[in-house]
């Protein structure tokens, strides 16, 4: 298999990745977890794992997910509160309310709500 590297900031160093990799989800679409309440909207999709090591090594061994498939970063919402959250595909189920995510953030990232999924907005489109 092909690999190829990019830059995380996140992660502070270059990440080794596939050069090929298959999203489920996309930009604008609206997925909760699989095992926690909570949903959001994607704004943004890593190839593979790419934030700190540190962040890694906090989940707990026997539920953390392997590396090597795609990385999603979430405008996420629960009962409680409003955050970012940066969640595995394995983790993520299609959310099927077809209501919006209300999430202080998402009016700058997103331009509209429409059919159960957000349109980027074109200025931060390229």
């Amino acid at each position: 298999m092909e690999r190829s590297e990019f830059y995380s900031s996140q992660a502070g160093r270059r990440i080794d990745a596939p050069s090929r990799s298959r999203a489920r989800f996309a930009i604008g679409d609206i997925v909760k977890h699989r095992n926690f309440d909570f949903r959001g909207v994607i704004f943004d999709i890593d190839p593979v794992y790419a934030n700190s090591e540190e962040w890694y090594e906090q989940i707990p061994e026997a539920q953390r997910p392997d590396r090597d498939q795609p990385f999603y970063h979430l405008l996420a919402e629960n009962e409680d509160s409003s955050y970012v959250a940066y969640v595995s595909q394995q983790n993520l189920l299609a959310d099927t309310e077809g209501e919006p995510i209300d999430h202080p953030q998402v009016d700058q990232l997103f331009e509209a709500f429409s059919a159960g999924r957000y349109r980027l907005r074109r200025s931060l489109t390229h």
